[in-house]
């Protein structure tokens, strides 16, 4: 007697679709570290393993000042972002109108800053782009500053972008934190500021730097933005990797990727352990 097939139970199917999903996002990065190492002058033939993509790369002084100029326009850019963000999104989640232990009628202006603040997240990148070069353009004839695009176009563009995504998930930690442990400090005597540096910060730290986390990898990865802000020799990593690749693929870029993946993976790690190790510690203050 033959037994009946039976179909896969819903563990099993979930588990294939996991690794169905994992497979499609990460197999292309697989196949991109491992090609880095390929002797042929050609992407896709195999031709043995080489490291002479590698040499090339960091005798590249082309590429490596223009991944020089994204590291430290991201960098900047996640630090601005951080503070200002924290800023907005406290501002928000604390005095808009019934939010978390807010004024019930919030702020004269609440709206406007509202729509300020989240607007980059919904105007399009080209606009924003059009937008900013309009007004460094205006700045420069009217009082002579900026005098030229570069450096600091790109990173004041890039704040204006990011500021927005820091913000949103601080609003979002600060609604969760409970406005009696702020009234409390006040009652003791504290001050706003000291309130805030003291209680208000610690317990959305970890938000706040996953949020520069997010603004230096939308930063280090821009192209609208920067191709719109940059001037003659501020060319930035994206804007030189999207030049190369329109004239074809180079074994070069590959190993490039490898790099930057390998240093995000990193920064992952680290960002990972420091927040279990906060959690960890704020875990044992509350036993």
């Amino acid at each position: 007697m033959k037994h009946a097939k039976t179909a896969p139970g819903p563990l099993a199917t979930s588990r294939m679709a996991l690794w169905a999903t994992l497979g499609f996002f990460y197999l292309p990065m697989v196949v991109l570290v491992v090609y880095s190492f390929n002797a042929s002058e050609q992407v896709t033939v195999w031709a043995g393993v080489s490291m002479k993509w590698y040499g090339r790369l960091l005798a590249d002084t082309e590429l490596l000042s223009a991944a020089s100029l994204s590291l430290r326009v991201a960098a900047l850019t996640a630090l601005s972002s951080m503070v200002m963000g924290a800023w907005a999104g406290y501002v928000l989640a604390r005095f808009g109108p019934g939010k978390g232990g807010g004024k019930a009628g919030g702020f004269r202006g609440l709206g406007l800053f509202q729509a300020m603040v989240n607007a980059p997240l919904v105007i399009p990148e080209v606009i924003l782009g059009i937008a900013t070069l309009l007004l460094f353009v205006t700045l420069g004839s009217s009082i002579g500053w900026p005098a030229d695009l570069g450096f600091v176009t790109i990173w004041l563009g890039h704040t204006v972008l990011c500021v927005s995504f820091v913000a949103l998930m601080v609003q979002s930690r600060v609604r969760d934190i409970d406005p009696t442990l702020e009234e409390a400090a006040q009652d003791l005597g504290a001050r706003p500021l000291t309130v805030f540096l003291s209680v208000t910060l610690p317990q959305m730290s970890q938000t706040v730097i996953s949020g520069g986390l997010l603004s230096f990898a939308i930063s280090a990865d821009d192209l609208i933005l920067s191709a719109f802000l940059s001037g003659p020799g501020s060319t930035t990593l994206p804007m030189l990797v999207f030049s190369r690749v329109r004239l074809g693929l180079n074994p070069e870029m590959n190993a490039l990727a490898t790099v930057f993946m390998a240093v995000v993976a990193l920064a992952v790690w680290g960002a990972t352990r420091f927040t279990a190790r906060q959690r960890r510690r704020s875990q044992a203050a509350a036993g």
